[in-house]
This record gives C-alpha cells, sequence and structure tokens, in this order.
C-alpha cells in the first residue's frame, strides 16, 4: 500500500497543523516548525554510529546497523510514542530531514500498529524550511508595512497587539529589544525566529493584511536577525511616530523591565532564587552598557538601581525604580535615538499619542 504524503506546505501551515519530527534530537534543535513534537527514529548516538558505518561501509551496511540498534525494545517504545502523538493530534504529519528513509520507517511501523496511514511531508524538513524562505522574499513583494517608531519606553508594543494587521518582531524574537530586552528564557535559534515570522507573514497575506504594522527595529532584535529583505523593505517604508510623556514611559520600562521581567524569573526559578536571578539580570544588563554611560554615569545609575533592587525586595514597591529609569532614558536611549531619528525624518507620514496613532493606524 502507497502510503499518503503531503505536499501542500502553505495549508499545512495556515491550519497550524500538529507535526511529528521523527529527526535526532541534535537536528530538532538546531531548527524546526510551531506545533512540532520531537519524538525521533534514530537517537543521536545511534544516528552518529550510523553515519560512521555508511561512510565506512556504504548504504546496505547502515541499514542493517540501523536494524541492530533500534529492534525489539526501541522500536516497541518509539512506535508506541507515535501511537500517542497520532491519538491526540489525528489530523497531523510526519516528517523526516529530507522526507526519505527515516519517515517512510515510522509512517510504516505506525500502519502496522494502528491501521492509520498517517501522512507524511514531501521533501521531509528540508523542503518545508526552503518553503518559508522562498515565502519570505515574496511576502516582502507583496506587503506594504507600515512601520511604528518612538522613543524607547512608549508602549510600541502595547499598539501592535491592538492591531489585527501586525507582527511583534520581538515577541517572535523572544526579546525586547534593548540592552535590558533578555528574558528569563533564551531566544529561539535564528532557524525557529525565521520559520515563525514566514508562517506569521503567509497568515496575514491569506488574511488579505497587505498593510501590516511592525516596529521600528534596527537589523537584529537581540541576537536574532532579521531576514535583510524584510530589514531593507521595513528601512524603506513609512514612519509613523508615536509621542508619550517621559513619565508614561517610565511607567511602561518599570512595568517591562522590573514588574514583568520579576514575575518571569520568578515563575521559573521561585520566589527567593527567581528574585536573585532578575536582580543579576538587571544589574548585568546595565553592565553591559557601562562603556557608553562613562564611569562616572554608570556609578551613578548602578548606585540607583542597587538601592531600588533593594527597596523592592523589602517593600515590594518598584517606584523607586524611576530615578535610574529615568536616567537611562534621557542620557543613554534618547541621544542614539535622536541621531538615528535625523536620519530617517523625512520617512514620517504621522506623529501622535497613543490614542491617535491607534486610531491612524487602524
Amino acid at each position: 500500500m502507497e502510503l499518503p504524503e503531503i505536499s501542500d506546505f502553505r495549508k499545512l501551515f495556515l491550519k497550524d497543523t500538529p507535526l511529528l519530527d521523527v529527526r535526532a534530537p541534535v537536528e530538532f534543535s538546531a531548527g524546526a516548525f510551531p506545533y512540532t513534537e520531537n519524538l525521533p527514529l534514530l537517537e543521536d548516538e545511534e544516528r552518529h554510529l550510523i553515519g560512521i558505518r555508511y561512510k565506512e561501509n556504504g548504504q546496505e551496511a547502515a541499514i542493517e546497523l540501523g536494524r541492530e540498534l533500534i529492534d525489539g525494545q526501541p522500536k516497541e517504545e518509539r512506535t508506541e510514542a507515535w501511537k500517542a502523538f497520532v491519538d491526540r493530534h489525528p489530523g497531523g504529519a510526519l516528517y523526516c530531514f529530507r522526507g526519505g528513509m527515516r519517515s517512510k520507517i515510522a509512517q510504516e511501523w505506525i500502519y502496522e500498529a494502528t491501521g492509520i496511514a498517517y501522512p507524511r511531508i514531501k521533501g521531509g524538513y528540508k523542503a518545508l524550511r526552503n518553503f518559508l524562505l522562498e515565502e519570505i522574499e515574496v511576502s516582502c513583494q507583496e506587503i506594504n508595512p507600515i512601520i511604528l517608531g518612538g522613543r524607547t519606553g512608549a508602549g510600541k508594543t502595547l499598539i501592535l497587539h491592538e492591531l489585527a494587521n501586525s507582527i511583534d518582531l520581538e515577541g517572535l524574537a523572544w526579546h525586547r529589544g534593548s540592552a535590558f530586552g533578555r528574558h528569563a528564557t533564551p531566544q529561539p535559534t535564528q532557524i525557529d525566529f525565521e520559520n515563525r515570522l514566514s508562517i506569521e507573514l503567509i497568515k496575514h497575506r491569506a488574511a488579505a493584511h497587505t498593510q501590516l504594522v511592525l516596529e521600528d527595529e534596527s537589523k537584529a532584535v537581540g541576537s536574532r536577525h532579521l531576514p535583510p529583505i524584510l530589514y531593507e523593505t521595513m528601512s524603506a517604508s513609512p514612519l509613523v511616530m508615536l509621542d508619550v510623556s517621559l513619565e508614561e514611559r517610565i511607567h511602561n520600562s518599570i512595568q517591562e523591565y522590573v514588574i514583568e521581567a520579576l514575575q518571569e524569573y520568578q515563575k521559573l526559578y521561585g520566589e527567593e532564587t527567581g528574585f536573585d536571578k532578575w536582580a543579576e539580570y538587571a544589574t548585568e544588563s546595565l553592565q553591559k552598557i557601562r562603556k557608553r554611560l562613562g564611569g562616572v554615569r554608570y556609578k551613578e545609575m548602578n548606585d540607583k538601581l542597587q538601592h531600588a533592587i533593594q527597596v523592592l525586595r523589602k517593600t515590594g514597591k518598584a517606584d523607586t525604580h524611576a530615578d535610574w529609569i529615568s536616567q537611562l532614558l534621557t542620557d543613554y536611549y534618547d541621544p542614539m535615538y535622536d541621531y538615528q531619528l535625523a536620519k530617517k525624518s523625512h520617512r514620517i507620514i504621522y506623529s501622535g499619542n497613543r490614542k491617535q496613532v491607534e486610531e491612524y493606524l487602524r
């Protein structure tokens, strides 16, 4: 019996199809797709040994070693795990690296165990990845971005989340896009970031959102890089500026860098350790920009930060953080912002407060 293959990749991603990835864990960790679970046919060490056998003795010898390594209990355990996935996700599909032997074996074992002809992805991971990379190029030709700019702490992300036709690049890259932008958990890999971004673009095009609102970003968000074609498209797009008071920016920054960041760390590590980890993150983040601040300003701001950390630890009140954050915004971020803005002021088509900008973008 010929078991089914899927080649309509667009439909796959538009429907958030659950995917069973049977590649080795080391391959999966380098890059995968949303809604994907890694249940490998071969573990890393097994794949490594088979690779050596293939190089030394050829394909047949490598296949024979593969059978020896996973026959018996390993086969039973892996088939059981796949059966459970199929039960949870009857509308899903599976893939290996190139849609070859590993996914065919998994497909056959699932069929033998359940009678279900679970589809595999034609061309596997490589075909899906190439499709998404090509779609970034196509999307950049079809969309008309409007870029939302504004000073650090203005609340640009809050506006993006209110709009149906927006993409939160910082959310996809899992970084707040500043010296204090690191989250408690790591950023996705560059491949995962690009895959998620491409899928978002595909979904917006399917919803006929040709005009997309994106935040004004540099080439990199944390340590993840925007695809060059998207960055070039954004750099030539009209700019809408969000103007808010310094007080509002301080309030937003405390909310983001102190309150929400602390909650993230405490959720991950528990109350006490989480607080220590957050305090370490805040201290390290300030230290990273020490050279740019200069020794005197750095010491002044760090003293204020350490005092605010102690107040927060004792009282639970975050207001004291306004002292160092105010100085961070006015002495560090604003001069950089003014320099950058001077180079793109000709692209500004609208400026206003939060309500005005939101209404304009709608």
